[in-house]
């Protein structure tokens, strides 16, 4: 073990491990099951008070260790509450947890599961973009902890699914993001609905000042932990920035996801994030896209396809930024500059976890020099910044290893991109469309010519030709009634004359094929 911190971040002079720290020896041992022995530097600040009952204020920066840092004093609790009796209710939970996303309610509730399933405990996610009956089912039925979202647990509230008049322990994740989407209205709601006597505990990567009206209002007597914090230096996270022109700044970011090892890049924007991944598929480069376009299912499949490796470069909006981890990540790149240096931390934060080591580069053209040389003072950091081009030797310091081109991401049991028979209801980048119905592809770009010819790229050249009645094989339209097989023949397929890479998409929020 290497030695312990401190709240202040101070190194002891001695090992802590958990049990050390009160946590049971029923959770001791799963934790050691799963190879955690050592607590990190949030875990040991904050667990002391937070199984004591206290009320906390945690602060550390992403990959810190905070979710376990809350789950172990959680559990604890609720162990033993019902080895004195105490049992869950129908539509009563005794513990909630408040998460402003989706995927990181989600890798609360995974994390949560394994610890809770040996002490007899049970869990629950609650969150939109899914349908309620699951949850309103398993709430109906009985269960000790709610990991929510705060819209769609007030909606269940409000239609008397839920009542959290019986929770003992509720816990605030990344406060700070739920305050900058603004949920503070709806957390406010939520937590004048739980017992004023019940614990809290409050996790946040910065402390803002949305955040202590909350500590104000609802925390007793709070114990406060800083460990870790946001703008901490990580000694295992490189930092540089590589100034491109326009016409070098897809090149480069091509050369770098195609390195080896899984890569994260942000975007501003989801269109941005749309149009990255389908260029970065168009050059043979497997990737999908994550951002709040995307159905739950679809989200879903995006990250198992991440965490598979069957796509090594995950394209996402600031929605991944937060709670969202996956292993060995070990570069991330800001293809665009975020906004702010909060922003840049978090996005940063998905490399160099848990003491592994990670670079982190930031794509920079002219008009965004000031902005960048701002936004990286303000997080504390002094990159190394350098001019570029796609055949700069840097780029091969920064992402070593042989550059590899094994062709666009497929979902599972779609056909291949490109040309080629496409199957019954699923339109897949080129080929015959059988029974006319739509389920994938990008296409759809329009541009004179005959009415109704699509190429075999899947790229509409018309529409349909107002006369007459059945549209060939070759997939002229003329009008009303189509044939069975509708097969689609034309010009060669396109490389993206609107940049976006000759229309593969079937990793697209816009392909139908990968919708939920």
């Amino acid at each position: 073990m290497t030695p312990a911190q401190n709240a202040s971040g101070a190194t002891s002079g001695t090992t802590t491990g958990f049990a050390d720290l009160g946590v049971p020896t029923s959770l001791v041992r799963v934790l050691a099951d799963r190879g955690i022995t050592e607590p990190t530097p949030i875990q040991a600040a904050t667990l002391p008070d937070s199984l004591a009952g206290r009320d906390v204020l945690g602060r550390g920066r992403t990959g810190s260790g905070k979710t376990y840092a809350f789950l172990l004093p959680v559990l604890a609790r609720l162990a033993a509450g019902a080895a004195n009796g105490r049992r869950r209710q129908a539509k009563r939970p005794r513990a909630l947890i408040l998460a402003p996303t989706r995927e990181l309610a989600t890798q609360i509730d995974e994390a949560l599961t394994p610890l809770a399933q040996p002490l007899g405990l049970t869990s629950k996610t609650v969150f939109g973009g899914v349908g309620q009956n699951p949850q309103v089912q398993a709430i109906a039925r009985g269960v000790d902890v709610v990991v929510a979202c705060p819209g769609r647990l007030e909606d269940l509230i409000g239609q008397g699914h839920v009542s959290l008049d019986a929770v003992e322990i509720t816990v605030l994740d990344e406060a700070d993001h739920m305050a900058d989407l603004g949920f503070l209205p709806v957390v406010k709601r939520l937590l004048d609905r739980t017992p004023r006597d019940g614990q809290r505990m409050l996790f946040s990567a910065t402390l803002d000042a949305g955040i202590n009206t909350l500590v104000k209002r609802y925390l007793s007597s709070p114990v406060t932990h800083e460990a870790d914090s946001a703008q901490s230096p990580v000694a295992t996270m490189s930092h540089h920035v590589l100034h491109v022109a326009p016409e070098s700044h897809l090149p480069v970011l091509r050369d770098l996801t195609a390195a080896p090892g899984r890569k994260v890049v942000f975007t501003r924007t989801k269109h941005r994030a749309k149009k990255l991944a389908r260029q970065l598929n168009a050059e043979g480069i497997p990737a999908v896209e994550l951002h709040g376009n995307l159905s739950q299912n679809a989200r879903t499949r995006t990250m198992d396809a991440f965490h598979s490796g069957t796509a090594h470069t995950l394209v996402a909006t600031d929605i991944a930024a937060r709670g969202i981890h996956v292993d060995d990540v070990s570069l991330v790149i800001h293809a665009d500059p975020p906004v702010e240096h909060k922003a840049y931390l978090h996005r940063s934060g998905r490399t160099a976890r848990a003491g592994n080591s990670g670079t982190v580069v930031t794509l920079m053209m002219d008009d965004q020099i000031r902005d960048v040389r701002d936004l990286t003072r303000k997080a504390g950091i002094a990159p190394t910044t350098t001019k570029v081009n796609a055949s700069h030797p840097l780029l091969t310091e920064l992402a070593p290893g042989e550059r590899s081109f094994p062709g666009p991401f497929v979902i599972p049991g779609a056909a291949p991109q490109g040309g080629g028979q496409r199957p019954t209801g699923g339109r897949n980048g080129g080929g015959q469309r059988s029974g006319g119905q739509r389920s994938g592809g990008q296409g759809g770009q329009r541009s004179g010519g005959p009415r109704g010819q699509r190429s075999a790229g899947g790229r509409t050249t018309g529409g349909r030709n107002a006369q007459g009645g059945q549209s060939s094989q070759g997939g002229q339209r003329s009008g009303g009634q189509r044939s069975g097989s509708s097969q689609r023949s034309g010009g060669p397929r396109r490389s993206g004359g609107n940049g976006s890479g000759g229309g593969i998409a079937a990793f697209s929020s816009q392909s139908r094929g990968y919708r939920g």
